[in-house]
């Protein structure tokens, strides 16, 4: 991979557009071949469920996975042989006696996600992939390709046609991959994905200067919907409205990866004249929540059961926040269950007018992190790409000083070499050019007034115009 990443960072622009088209043709492939159609016509038909097909639906596949991680997966047959759990009760279990299954944590998907955590009988063509790591050392997950078609077509019939559009609609992404190697970078900011007609822009390369080229990559392949990072597509079209450009009416917004505000919402609307669509979901992919046509949040069944829990692990209330524990209906190579995924929610008792028999929830309680600011005003919040590939690291937070320092805590299992401090301090020069970067070990990181674990934080105030 590096070689060929190597030949796309010296190649023109119209062979890294090449490059990324046969990329996306195998994504294509995988995603959209072998059992997708099925699949996506079953989850069709599935929305019409009453809320008594559901809770028998949930349970069916609830009993299913059990079984079978207790059959065939080592971590499971040790852990639910350590809480006295039998074949028997497993085969009876209902949603409602979760509680008597262990949960799964994170670091124990870390440790074990790439071994006692995997079935001893698997799909075939598994793939690893792996979370952002944002805040430390990412989760690896296995998907074989029917398991991504499994995912995928309750991703485009319950997120994407819920919408409006479809994986073929042409659209606009904003994502981690770096299309462009260095953080200075020359014009055009975006690359085209033709099998996939999306056009991927850069998401650190945003700032007012740079506005009009990210909206001549719009206009140029007719771009119908935006999709990606909610902050870095919130922060484009402030520019463009801020710059006075005028920007194509899409049909639809659809933000992931970080919390959706009301500020966001309204910006969106203002600039591209179109709703907002938020929704959640992961790599571990076993948990989904979207936005229908009324504005309500929806829990999608198929994809696994999901409790809302408190520090006990006791139900909390409608509209009272606690955290997510999915249970996985998808992914039989590597079932996580009662996992604890690191989101919060707030439920909502109140049904939906769209009349569908799921689950509403009313807020997302994502986190919200602060802006980095560059010194030719670009704005970015995501800086995982830093961390990758550094599994010493268990958790870090980026701090900006000012527009010339950047402090980044690290906690790790041991001292870090010098090669990996060096490749570190590279990797955020390149997002934002020369800035002095100071990397601090330390025990712990504290969390926020709220309590809440903030990745990135800047001390740093952006500049509004007028």
């Amino acid at each position: 991979m590096a070689f060929y990443e190597k030949i796309y960072q010296h190649s023109p622009v119209f062979l890294q557009n090449l490059v990324i088209s046969a990329y996306g043709y195998g994504w294509k492939k995988r995603r959209f071949g072998g059992i997708f159609n099925r699949e996506f016509a079953q989850a069709k038909e599935r929305e019409s469920f009453s809320l008594q097909q559901w809770q028998h639906y949930q349970q069916q596949h609830l009993q299913k996975i059990l079984l079978h991680a207790a059959e065939q997966v080592p971590f499971y047959k040790q852990s639910f042989a350590s809480h006295g759990i039998n074949i028997r009760q497993l085969a009876d279990i209902t949603p409602g006696d979760m509680a008597k299954l262990p949960v799964l944590l994170k670091d124990d998907l870390r440790k074990y996600g790439t071994n006692t955590l995997l079935a001893g009988q698997k799909e075939v063509g598994g793939q690893f992939f792996s979370s952002s790591g944002s805040t430390g050392t990412p989760v690896k997950i296995l998907y074989s390709p029917a398991m991504h078609q499994r995912w995928f077509a309750l991703f485009e019939a319950r997120i994407r046609n819920w919408a409006g559009v479809t994986s073929f609609t042409p659209r606009g992404m904003i994502g981690g991959r770096r299309i462009l190697p260095g953080a200075e970078g020359k014009p055009p900011f975006y690359r085209y994905n033709f099998f996939e007609k999306q056009v991927y822009f850069s998401a650190y390369h945003i700032n007012a200067a740079n506005a009009n080229n990210y909206l001549q990559g719009m206009l140029k392949h007719n771009v119908e919907y935006m999709t990606g990072y909610a902050m870095s597509n919130f922060f484009l079209a402030r520019f463009l409205m801020e710059e006075g450009l005028e920007a194509p009416q899409l049909k639809a917004v659809l933000p992931s990866s970080e919390k959706l505000t009301p500020e966001m919402r309204d910006v969106f609307s203002k600039v591209y004249g179109c709703k907002t669509y938020d929704s959640w979901g992961s790599v571990e992919a076993c948990g989904m929540i979207s936005e229908c046509s009324n504005g309500s949040l929806h829990i999608q069944p198929e994809a696994g059961l999901l409790e809302v829990l408190d520090e006990e692990l006791q139900p909390v209330p409608a509209g009272q926040s606690g955290d997510v524990y999915c249970t996985g209906f998808l992914n039989y190579d590597q079932p996580l269950i009662r996992y604890k995924i690191g989101d919060r929610v707030i439920l909502s008792n109140k049904p939906c007018p769209c009349g569908r028999a799921m689950p509403v929830v009313e807020e997302i309680c994502g986190r919200i992190e602060d802006t980095i600011i560059g010194k030719d005003g670009r704005e970015m919040v995501r800086f995982h790409s830093i961390f990758y590939g550094l599994e010493n690291i268990k958790q870090a937070q980026v701090i900006q000083e000012s527009l010339d320092a950047i402090t980044v805590k690290l906690v790790t299992e041991k001292p870090l070499s010098p090669q990996e401090e060096a490749l570190i301090t590279v990797r955020i020069q390149s997002q934002l050019g020369s800035i002095d970067t100071r990397l601090e070990r330390v025990a712990a990181i504290p969390l926020n007034r709220n309590g809440k674990f903030q990745a990135v934080v800047s001390l740093v105030k952006r500049q509004d115009k007028g």
